[in-house]
């Protein structure tokens, strides 16, 4: 269940900034996976594709960096880097 809250916090600032720009349709979302977050890109994705179904973000790209850095201060955390909107 790691995952479902993890994409339902996604889901919810993608979706507040889509709100904040007045878009109607999320486009594209860039994330950068920690090299400790325990995720591969694959199960991400896999997980992302479920989430976004119904949402702003349904039918969006999914853009996933794999950090190799296990010392970056961020190496255990998901970061959401961009979302591309279109209004």
């Amino acid at each position: 269940m790691h995952e479902f809250s993890l994409m339902a916090d996604l889901l919810r600032k993608v979706e507040q900034l889509a709100k904040d720009a007045d878009a109607a349709v999320v486009t594209a979302v860039k994330v950068k996976l920690g090299a400790l977050s325990h995720i591969t890109p694959d199960h991400f994705r896999e997980h992302f594709e479920e989430a976004i179904v119904g949402t702003v973000a349904e039918g969006a790209r999914l853009d996933v960096v794999q950090c190799e850095d296990k010392h970056d201060p961020n190496a255990q955390n998901i970061l959401l880097e961009s979302v591309d909107i279109a209004t």
